[in-house]
């Protein structure tokens, strides 16, 4: 199980910019998939995760209603479209998968891929 996360650069307040997460060594129709996001010397917060097995995607309070979790199968990528993007969404942001599909939301995952950095300037 490998993920490549990337999409990540520099974009000003109120700006957008999306994330890709290609996955390898699994279908991400069958996985839970979700992202994360970790600023320097803190905890790595949960952000979104989608489970295309079970139909659902959840979002954190903090970036509902301005980013969109979606994945293509074809492609075998899961997205996050950011929008409004604000100076506290600066972190490097992290796709992982699990193969629990249940109950995506704000759990460990066993597979972690590197992270792309987000910076929101205001």
């Amino acid at each position: 199980v490998q993920l490549q996360a990337s999409g990540g650069g520099l974009v000003q307040s109120g700006g957008s910019l999306r994330l890709s997460c290609v996955a390898s060594g699994f279908s991400v129709d069958n996985y839970a998939v979700g992202w994360f996001r970790q600023i320097p010397g803190k905890e790595p917060e949960w952000v979104s995760c989608i489970s295309d097995s079970e139909g659902t995607t959840y979002y954190s309070n903090s970036v509902k209603g301005r980013f969109t979790i979606s994945s293509d199968n074809a492609e075998n990528t899961v997205y996050l479209q950011m929008n409004s993007l604000k100076p506290e969404d600066t972190a490097v942001y992290y796709c992982a998968a699990d193969d629990e599909v249940t109950g995506c939301y704000e759990r460990l995952y066993d597979y972690w891929g590197q992270g792309t950095l987000v910076t929101v300037s205001s």
